[in-house]
């Protein structure tokens, strides 16, 4: 009897402490989330207002990019939305929206110019580009299945189950952990392109930094979120194991 009663206070108190550690870490990760989302709209707006001397277009910077890396199968295409632009290693091909493939704006050069990035990043054989592209298919099995193992392991006090979702749960944090370095790295070639290339004027550079910079940031609060979400998950589970344990 007192080991019952000791296993369900602590597996009680293990599920209380996971949502609070959970509620108390949330108000920060969610500020920074905000936070960021508004500094790429912002920064993104601002610059989007500012021509850059060269007249550069977002899709000739891109395809800077690509020369000065020795890559020259890419094309680079318009495509529609707002801040839709991405490289699609599918069909090899760069996709800039509207607002950056035919703008001569700073905002504009910065995007284009990481999506090249991107690009690059495929042509050279990028490790951290290839392990992702690699666990895409496991990723996206985890995350349509995490949440049900979860949900069904919550009610039914199945810990096998709610240790699978967990573990399925977990690619999903683990490819945003390899995420981080790849747009690091691309954000880098953009700006040391940039600079080497001279397609902007220096006065102009840190403009395209700081968009980009902000872009980095919302994979940034991507990343933690995620990793507060498993931490919750891994808290409950270990209290829900102590309280069998106790029962035992």
């Amino acid at each position: 009897m007192p080991y019952y009663s000791y296993g369900s206070y602590y597996g009680g108190y293990g599920d209380f402490l996971a949502n609070n550690i959970y509620v108390l870490l949330l108000i920060p990760v969610l500020l920074l989330s905000f936070w960021a989302q508004a500094q790429v709209s912002g920064n993104f707006k601002k610059f989007s207002a500012v021509q850059n001397r060269r007249r550069l277009t977002g899709a000739q910077a891109a395809e800077a990019v690509l020369r000065a890396h020795g890559v020259f199968n890419v094309p680079v295409r318009s495509c529609r939305g707002h801040l839709t632009d991405h490289y699609d290693p599918r069909d090899n091909t760069i996709y800039l929206s509207e607002s950056v493939y035919g703008a001569s704006t700073i905002a504009a050069v910065g995007v284009a110019c990481h999506e090249a990035g991107h690009a690059v990043q495929y042509a050279v054989g990028y490790g951290p580009i290839k392990l992702r592209t690699a666990i895409v298919p496991a990723t996206q099995f985890g995350s349509k299945f995490s949440f049900i193992l979860l949900l069904v392991g919550m009610l039914m006090y199945s810990q096998t189950l709610f240790l699978a979702g967990i573990v399925l749960f977990s690619l999903t944090t683990f490819f945003q952990l390899v995420t981080l370095p790849v747009e690091f790295n691309a954000s880098a070639r953009a700006i040391e392109t940039i600079e080497g290339q001279g397609l902007l004027y220096d006065d102009e550079i840190s403009g395209a930094k700081k968009v980009l910079r902000a872009a980095v940031l919302t994979y940034v609060a991507a990343l933690l979120m995620s990793v507060l979400q498993l931490l919750r998950y891994v808290l409950i589970f270990l209290g829900r194991s102590n309280r069998r344990g106790g029962r035992e």
